[in-house]
């Protein structure tokens, strides 16, 4: 016990005040922080390195609609970024998961700096992120390390088998991240995928204390069900990895989004859920973890 938190405990002891207010201290310099920004765009911080991850920086309304989807005479995103641009792109650097145009923009392509290391999931999108003029593009493996943070690439599915067999050319090859650094907590983003057997397994492996999943429930009118998860697989989460802090992101920005963070708030409710566990963020705000 160090010194400073002893002698609060022995205030607290002189005061007859309750241990338990020593959990309300301000977070140590190991806390990891997620800041959502807008749909799948996210910050994490391990200390003094931060990166950004699937940045989609153009303005409201500045791209149409993808065909066949829900709410498609909608342009995208339904929302301006909640904080300048300048802000989100102070970064170390860039993890793509995939390419599609919510999570790696035509702005994101021009206002990056083209110096910036991007990680992306394979040698393909590597490829088409160098065409766009950046010159330190790296593909994220088996243990890749940047700044003392490793990072791992994890698997995942666009969509249900048979939604796939329909959009399967269309949806394409997602990935996810765990990112790890001694005395921090470990970060799974899950990416766009629905809850599957390659979620569990990077569950089951990485054993994550903070899960970033993309809940906004995206849909297209020509198939069942979702492209990404929902609020269900919030319970997922929680019974597979009891104790993580579970974060739904990629919400109310994409017109065939379909899951609102009312109602993401209200199935937590409905399910007993812990609310200071399993998070429904504002664009722009931020988590200790």
């Amino acid at each position: 016990m160090t010194l400073k938190r002893f002698a609060s405990l022995l205030c607290m002891m002189v005061l007859g005040l309750p241990f338990a207010f020593l959990a309300a201290a301000p977070p140590t310099d190991k806390a990891v922080k997620v800041q959502q920004i807008r749909n799948a765009t996210i910050k994490i911080g391990f200390g003094d390195v931060t990166f950004l991850i699937d940045p989609m920086l153009g303005p409201k309304g500045a791209y149409a609609a993808a065909p066949g989807a829900f709410n498609e005479h909608v342009r995208n995103p339904l929302v301006d970024l909640p904080i300048p641009a300048s802000e989100v792109m102070q970064a170390d650097a860039v993890i793509v998961t995939h390419l599609h145009i919510d999570h790696w923009d035509e702005a994101a392509k021009r206002q990056l700096r083209k110096d910036m290391p991007i990680f992306t999931q394979n040698d393909e999108d590597a490829q088409r992120v160098r065409e766009a003029g950046f010159g330190d593009v790296r593909v994220l493996g088996e243990g890749t390390d940047f700044k003392g943070v490793h990072l791992n690439r994890t698997d995942g599915q666009h969509g249900s088998d048979a939604t796939l067999a329909v959009r399967g050319k269309q949806l394409g090859k997602v990935s996810g991240v765990v990112l790890q650094r001694p005395g921090f907590k470990t970060v799974y983003v899950a990416g766009d995928t629905v809850w599957n057997s390659h979620v569990e397994q990077a569950i089951s492996r990485f054993q994550p204390q903070v899960i970033v999943l993309n809940a906004g429930y995206v849909r297209f009118k020509d198939i069942d069900g979702a492209v990404i998860m929902g609020k269900d697989d919030l319970l997922r989460a929680v019974r597979a990895a009891p104790g993580a802090y579970i974060v739904a992101s990629h919400l109310e920005a994409l017109g065939h989004a379909t899951q609102s963070r009312r109602e993401l708030t209200d199935f937590i409710k409905r399910r007993l859920l812990d609310p200071q566990h399993v998070l429904v963020p504002a664009d722009g705000q931020t988590y200790s973890f």
